[in-house]
């Protein structure tokens, strides 16, 4: 019997996640479920958050170093930062067209608003508290933040990628920088980590359709509880605010996205989504960027034919500043937060929210919720009050799915991109 592919074991995966948790919430299986089912779901991302920090590090070393001089890693290290930027730029405004046009604030009614902001207050307040500690740092306090003064310390977390990406880029260089004799064994030793690594994501992969079906299943456990009418009503009085995110991650994803494809390589876009599905469902699934890193490499690598030495620098660059769902996701939010409590944005605020999203979501932890911190910043900015976002934090998990979709396909599609335009795209197509 032919083994299905990975991407159809994880839909099944989340289809029946997705029914029993259904089943779960309307049967009263709340605690059962988070006792035995959710752990494994845990024991999945945990899995794939244990290879990021040595992936990213590996990765990015052998990466740079194979750049062989300092101009071509200006040349395609420029090229990736000025596409990440321009795509979430338009993120962000497109975000602004629509949640102008469609007005989603409007459409919530008074006592749904009031009942929103009492349920969810205690868990805005904890979130305002950690915007507050990242708003009052100094304006260069992010580059201070990014160069580590321990780089063991660093790679304790997976929160601090960006030091360890740092790190990776400065290391890199510096093996581009001695005799071949000297740095030869060096960079041996992180290409033999790197293939060790990517045969372990081929081991934790195999665990997928169950972690996703614990994932699915807990999600819906927690939005719901042992009511599922609660998370019905709530997905009905948001519903337009979350159709309007929706529409800007597949409208920004369908434009955006296709065009880059189409302009820098001649790839079948129906080939390039068949290629990157697996990494897109793992991001739905666990909502992080980082964790499902491991499988947008590999996935770019093996199926659509990235050379390693643009994917190695490229992706986990991408997972660490390249967050156009989560800058639409914050544009629509605090607009939509604005109209709710009956605050009008003048254009410089809609221009700061353009500035302060985009800047927000390259410093966005790749980890669940992370953008939600970021939100408050960004609602700080327009003088709009930040415990407004308890008015969408029942359905932000559903969101961050979503957005971690648009996240990762972006990585992709920007790898896709540079390959194609440095001539180091395989021809893998049938």
């Amino acid at each position: 019997m032919k083994k299905l592919p990975l991407h159809l074991q994880i839909i099944i995966g989340l289809v029946l996640g997705l029914a029993y948790g259904i089943l779960s919430s309307a049967s009263g299986w709340s605690s059962f479920t988070s006792d035995w089912i959710a752990p494994f779901g845990t024991i999945f991302i945990n899995l794939l958050k244990l290879i990021a920090v040595p992936l990213v590090l590996c990765s990015l070393i052998t990466g740079v170093a194979s750049l062989s001089d300092l101009k071509k890693l200006s040349r395609i290290g420029g090229k990736t930062i000025a596409i990440y930027l321009v795509t979430t730029t338009i993120a962000v405004t497109l975000g602004l067209v629509l949640v102008n046009t469609m007005q989603p604030g409007n459409q919530v009614p008074e006592d749904m608003k009031i009942q929103l902001q009492e349920t969810y207050r205690d868990k805005a307040e904890s979130r305002a508290g950690s915007a507050q500690e990242v708003k009052e740092r100094g304006p260069l306090q992010p580059i201070v933040d990014m160069v580590p003064s321990n780089v063991f310390q660093s790679a304790t977390s997976n929160r601090n990628m960006l030091q360890i990406v740092f790190v990776a880029i400065l290391m890199g260089i510096g093996l581009i920088q001695i005799p071949e004799n000297r740095s030869k064994p060096v960079l041996a030793i992180f290409e033999g980590l790197n293939d060790v690594i990517i045969k372990l994501v081929d081991i934790i992969m195999l665990m997928a359709p169950i972690g996703v079906f614990s994932l699915i299943a807990q999600t819906i456990n927690k939005v719901a509880g042992n009511d599922l009418g609660q998370v019905l009503e709530l997905l009905s009085a948001l519903g337009f605010y979350m159709l309007t995110v929706i529409i800007g991650l597949v409208v920004h994803a369908s434009l955006t996205y296709n065009g880059i494809l189409k302009i820098y390589s001649s790839m079948p876009l129906s080939f390039f989504y068949r290629g990157i599905a697996p990494a897109q469902l793992l991001a739905f699934s666990t909502s992080s960027s980082g964790a499902t890193l491991p499988v947008t490499m590999e996935r770019c690598e093996d199926e659509l034919g990235v050379s390693e030495e643009v994917s190695s620098f490229v992706l986990p660059l991408g997972a660490t500043v390249n967050m156009d769902g989560t800058a639409l996701y914050q544009s629509v939010a605090a607009v939509f937060i604005a109209q709710t409590l009956g605050m009008e944005l003048t254009l410089v605020d809609q221009l700061t929210i353009v500035l302060t999203a985009v800047l927000a979501s390259i410093g966005s932890a790749a980890v669940p919720g992370a953008g939600v911190i970021m939100l408050v910043i960004v609602l700080e900015a327009i003088g709009v009050p930040s415990a407004g976002i308890a008015l969408i934090l029942g359905v932000d998990r559903i969101l961050d799915m979503m957005r971690t979709v648009v996240n990762v396909t972006g990585d992709a599609t920007v790898a896709v991109a540079i390959a194609s335009s440095e001539d180091q795209l395989r021809q893998t197509m049938e």
